[in-house]
């Protein structure tokens, strides 16, 4: 992953909800860009650091079956604070609803006590025609377990 927004799980529970932090370094790429006088996360990587471990949990409760999961929608997302370089965005989601291949995601990135991003995510859980993993799936689904544990350092929690 190019911009990958997660520094560390501190909680996965499969089926149910992941913790997760991310901190904003100050020599990020984009801050060159953004905003050069008042450098920010951009919006939009703060509903990536979101949607990540979302994705993450899902593919967990998946049991990392899942080749390509998607984005749908981000439904109700509102943006109340900045992360600026050096501060702390401590990500929670939670499993709220599933529905064949979709799941709804309440997910909320914090600074400290103040919410800074939240919303409701759907995401969709691409399978093959088949229903078996192809090869492709098998590489994904491996990387995508091997990041998460690396970023949770120790196997993830099974019920």
């Amino acid at each position: 992953m190019r911009f990958l927004q997660l520094d560390k799980i501190t909680l996965l529970e499969p089926g149910s909800k992941i913790e997760a932090y991310r901190t904003l370094g100050a020599g990020e790429d984009y801050l060159r860009d953004q905003f050069p006088r008042f450098p920010v996360m951009p919006g939009v990587l703060m509903l990536e650091s979101l949607f990540q471990a979302a994705a993450i949990l899902v593919r967990a409760t998946e049991e990392f079956r899942s080749g390509l999961v998607l984005l749908r929608e981000a439904k109700n997302v509102k943006f109340a604070d900045f992360l600026q370089p050096g501060q702390t965005l401590k990500i929670a989601a939670q499993i709220i609803k599933t529905e064949g291949p979709l799941f709804v995601v309440k997910a909320t990135g914090s600074k400290g006590d103040t919410t800074a991003v939240s919303g409701r995510l759907i995401i969709d859980c691409q399978k093959n025609a088949d229903g078996q993993p192809d090869v492709i799936d098998q590489l994904a689904a491996k990387y995508i377990r091997d990041l998460a544990e690396q970023l949770q350092g120790a196997a993830i929690v099974r019920r």
